[in-house]
């Protein structure tokens, strides 16, 4: 005789599921399983657990679902006598409602708007910065600037030395978020109770501070306050012979303690980091830290005086990684903001990070310049996992997300690198140079309101910082066809660092679009003079000439753009229209080879954001040469691209629909993406695209073409008048309130 349970006659399979209790079981099971992962998170929040622990209790759970399914099937039978179906009923209900209290308990109590979308008065400077797509919930710490208690105001860097260093110190503990120097720096002196403080950082703990340096010795006193409950968690003070050793051990001994007072484990490697002697040379250290503070200005004088700084650093001891890694960065900027010699430029960074790498492998700073270098050349594949190393090894280095983000953005990647830009904003969310980055992300999505929000955030942040005036007008130009406005940021941005080419060419070109031309010719040619080699400018300078329909001059300044910037698509486009006017398309076919090679030789061509405009420039170069199929190819990919992107902005696509329905033959296509681009407020380049363009040849001549030039052109005269009229000093419009 067996105990195995017996099927009912005529019993359907659902019905023996349900007599069995199968599902009901299984619908148990689930409810509490749900109802402990909520218990287990909020659990793991308040003791900092690893997320692996959670990972793993998931896995474990889903694995039971299946075993828990088995015995009830095989043991159904005789659960039926002791739980009934409404005691299974209640049962699931109460662990339903018991993980929905967790849950709910879990959420944060206020939802913020997103930037920029609830119209009224530009947020403060002191408004915290908007949070990141995901929330950090790492125990948070900013350290405040430490007091100076010398009586030597000279010993000022020192006493930000030492503050800069704690912070990198800290900054290296993965299960700690730290708020970087360019943002606690705002509050130095502040008379702001700790807690508003801590509100507007986005932090629950704060670190205070002062230094006293006298003769031969050193004096630290610091402390640790939690400021939700304004309790000092921990306070300590040092007394040390003043030695590069001392200072780095009381800095590893600082973030030991401060790391185990709020809880957080360092990992072997941490450890390691934390507690190695960067340079002995106390001289040496000094020179370091006045690099770093006059790096921090971006500006064309600034980052001239950090290199000197850190080469003087190097000079005094050739082992001292960090120096290296500085200098590194300031080639890199010099050549971004300064206007130096690009590949010049790069190559001295590759040099100075390669040393830095070779002396500490692990240095994250290191390797979030190599990545940057990288991305100056445009070689991503390389860079990407370049940044993400940086990232495991220094996750609260701003620097390196902010890097990052700017790479997916010159992969035309513009979505993906919001992500990026916002985690670096949590950690330095009062850093002008990422919001700036932030609202730029935001811009190159069609975003204009949301990204004006944060260019005008940096203003109210650094008045003095060109760069969201430079932004504000790209925006104003070529996202809201404010022509009139737009200039006067740009003049802003020149005034505030004319040392920076990228602005002055910035400039020449909108008076080009506006159709002022004794006004380009001013700007651009007071840049060669200025930057006889820089691709912007020479390409400025090609546009210039061909508007004015002087092709040789425009033929030459293209190709002293191509010889800083190979991939610059704007010379190459005035280079090929040459080749094209003399037939000589396998000359224009071989530039395109040399600089878009992923065009040419793969199959299919890979046409993404960064390229797409080439793309369909070289398609009309391979239709001459009979290569149809390739063309199609790169006209059908290239339209992908375009349905990505919003039509207006500095990134945008503008008419390259109107292009590529041209080149097609499509030309009722062509005139209505045409009108429609006017409409959208479109102008970017409008006189060189309606006289001089060989793509739009086929629809040049038709009434409509011409039409809708022609409603450029007045538009674009009502503009010219309206900032004529215009009082020189007439203040900024920064659109408050609007």
């Amino acid at each position: 005789m067996t105990d195995a349970p017996t099927e009912r006659e005529g019993e359907g399979a659902w019905t023996r599921l349900r007599r069995r209790k199968v599902v009901q079981w299984a619908l148990a099971y689930a409810a509490g399983a749900w109802a402990l992962l909520q218990g287990l998170e909020y659990i793991s929040n308040t003791f900092h657990w690893p997320e692996q622990f959670q990972q793993i209790s998931t896995l474990a759970l889903l694995i039971g679902l299946p075993i828990v399914v088995v015995i009830a099937w095989y043991h159904g039978d005789r659960g039926e006598q002791r739980v009934s179906g409404a005691e299974l009923t209640i049962i699931v209900l109460l662990l339903l409602l018991a993980g929905g209290f967790l849950w709910h308990y879990q959420q944060p109590g206020e939802k913020s708007a997103a930037p920029g979308s609830v119209a009224g008065p530009v947020p403060a400077a002191t408004t915290p910065a908007a949070a990141p797509a995901v929330a950090d919930t790492r125990p948070s710490i900013a350290v405040l600037p430490f007091e100076n208690r010398s009586d030597k105001h000279e010993d000022a860097f020192f006493v930000d030395g030492i503050h800069d260093d704690i912070l990198t110190q800290l900054s290296k503990v993965s299960a700690l978020k730290v708020i970087s120097r360019t943002s606690v720096e705002r509050f130095r002196d502040t008379k702001l109770p700790l807690q508003d403080v801590a509100k507007q950082l986005g932090v629950k703990s704060i670190l205070e501070g002062g230094v006293q340096r006298a003769g031969d010795r050193v004096r630290i006193n610091v402390q640790l306050i939690d400021t939700g409950t304004d309790a000092h968690l921990w306070a300590e003070s040092y007394d040390r012979e003043l030695t590069a050793a001392n200072i780095f051990a009381i800095q590893s001994e600082l973030a030991a303690a401060i790391a185990g007072a709020l809880k957080a484990s360092l990992t072997t490697a941490e450890r390691k980091s934390v507690n190695a002697i960067p340079t002995e040379n106390l001289k040496a250290w000094e020179a370091y830290q006045r690099g770093r503070q006059q790096m921090e200005k971006r500006t064309t004088a600034g980052l001239a005086e950090a290199q000197q700084h850190f080469q003087a650093a190097i000079d005094l001891d050739p082992r001292f990684a960090l120096a290296h890694a500085g200098l590194a960065v300031t080639h890199i900027f010099q050549a971004f903001y300064s206007g130096a010699p690009r590949d010049a430029s790069l190559a001295r960074a590759e040099k100075a990070v390669s040393t830095a790498l070779e002396i500490e492998p692990n240095l994250g700073e290191a390797w979030a310049t190599s990545a940057l270098i990288a991305t100056e050349r445009e070689q991503y594949d390389r860079a990407e996992p370049m940044y993400r190393r940086a990232i495991e090894l220094n996750p609260n280095y701003a620097s390196a997300h902010h890097w990052f983000s700017y790479m997916l953005a010159g992969q035309g990647r513009y979505a993906d690198a919001l992500s990026p830009a916002e985690r670096a904003l949590e950690l330095d969310p009062f850093s002008g140079t990422i919001n700036n980055v932030v609202g730029t992300c935001l811009a190159s999505l069609g975003r204009f309101d949301e990204a004006m929000v944060y260019f005008r955030r940096v203003i109210e942040i650094d008045p003095s910082m060109p760069a969201p005036y430079w932004m504000i007008g790209i925006v104003d130009a070529y996202g809201r066809n404010r022509f009139a406005d737009a200039i006067l940021f740009w003049v802003r941005a020149t005034e505030l660092d004319p040392g920076n080419p990228m602005y002055a060419a910035t400039l020449a070109r909108g008076y080009l679009d506006l159709g002022d031309d004794v006004q380009a010719r001013r700007v651009i040619e007071s840049a060669q003079a200025q930057w006889p080699a820089n691709a912007l400018v020479n390409s400025d300078s090609a546009f210039m000439h061909i508007n004015r329909g002087e092709h040789e001059a425009a033929r030459q300044h293209a190709q002293r753009c191509l010889e800083t910037d190979p991939r610059g698509c704007y010379a190459l486009v005035i280079l090929r229209n040459g080749d094209l006017d003399k037939g000589d398309y396998k000359a224009a076919r071989a530039r395109y080879e040399n600089a878009y090679a992923e065009l040419l030789g793969a199959e299919p061509p890979l046409v993404d954001g960064s390229n797409y405009s080439a793309a369909v420039d070289l398609a009309l170069v391979l239709q001459k040469t009979g290569e149809i199929e390739r063309a199609r190819a790169l006209l059908d990919r290239g339209e992908q691209v375009i349905r990505t992107i919003p039509r207006l902005g500095g990134t945008g696509y503008g008419p390259t629909d109107v292009q590529i329905y041209a080149l097609r033959g499509e030309k009722t296509k062509a005139l209505a993406a045409l009108r429609e681009a006017e409409r959208a407020g479109w102008r970017d380049g409008s006189r060189y695209y309606r006289d001089f363009d060989p793509n739009l040849a086929s629809i040049r001549n038709e009434p409509e073409f011409k039409a809708v030039f022609a409603d450029i052109e007045r538009d674009m005269a009502r503009q010219r008048a309206e900032l004529a009229k215009r009082p020189k000093d007439a203040p900024l419009d920064l659109g408050v309130g609007e």
